[in-house]
């Protein structure tokens, strides 16, 4: 069986949604659905491996402001089709970040990323639909709250049972340790700044997820019903033609 996290150099949370059931017996195929944090410092042998995988498209699901501070998808080095679809448009404020503790307040703000983002989930969902998307890697900073979002979101569509959607999400949490870590190495002369975000870095536990997902299912009924709300029911249709697999 194919690994699931992917070792790179530039990046601590690269993920194959690959080998997930779902509820109709089939599974997502593996190596065409990725998930990750940062893509800006991809080294050489970074840039080799996304060569060989055959990647074709990067979903950048970060604020502008980040984009263009920390650095874009290096398309000049490793051609791909890249879209720039920020899901929110500003980062949690420093006020905030406490609150980032608790499963609630998270899973309360992943819900307002689906209601104030709607118009970034479908075209990106549409974009991995499309003919010769794949494979696809969706990523944000950390890989963990609004990748996490767009994951849970697509799983759900596909037919991935809750709780193995919970347990993808859960998988960050030691990644999220190493990209700490990382962050206080790049910045030395900030790492008190850095610090300051380490509830919002560090908090992933499954909590969080079974509350989005129990929150989405009671305002939509069922997760059809979302893919309806943002358009794209026949998108998901045509992903499922290739992404599934018979098991």
């Amino acid at each position: 069986m194919p690994s699931r996290t992917l070792d790179f150099e530039g990046c601590v949370n690269f993920r194959d949604l690959g080998g997930y059931r779902t509820v109709d017996g089939r599974q997502i195929g593996w190596r065409r659905l990725f998930r990750a944090d940062g893509l800006s410092k991809l080294t050489p042998t970074d840039r080799h491996q996304l060569v060989s995988m055959g990647l074709a498209t990067v979903i950048d699901l970060r604020t502008v402001d980040e984009a263009d501070q920390r650095g874009r998808f290096p398309v000049d080095l490793v051609p791909v089709r890249y879209f720039d679809l920020p899901l929110t448009d500003v980062l949690p404020s420093t006020a905030e970040l406490p609150e980032w503790r608790e499963a609630s307040y998270v899973a309360l703000r992943y819900g307002q990323m689906v209601a104030q983002g709607g118009a970034a989930l479908t075209r990106a969902i549409e974009v991995l639909a499309s003919a010769d998307s794949l494979p696809a890697v969706v990523h944000c900073s950390a890989g963990k709250d609004r990748t996490g979002v767009f994951s849970a979101l697509v799983l759900a569509f596909l037919g991935v049972p809750d709780e193995t959607i919970v347990e993808d999400y859960a998988l960050s949490a030691l990644a999220m340790e190493r990209l700490l870590d990382r962050l206080k190495a790049e910045y030395p002369d900030s790492v008190e700044a850095v610090e300051q975000f380490a509830p919002a870095i560090l908090h992933v536990v499954p909590e969080t997820m079974e509350e989005f997902l129990a929150a989405l299912r009671a305002e939509y009924g069922t997760y059809a019903a979302l893919a309806e709300a943002l358009g794209v029911t026949e998108a998901v249709g045509r992903l499922e033609h290739t992404v599934l697999v018979e098991v």
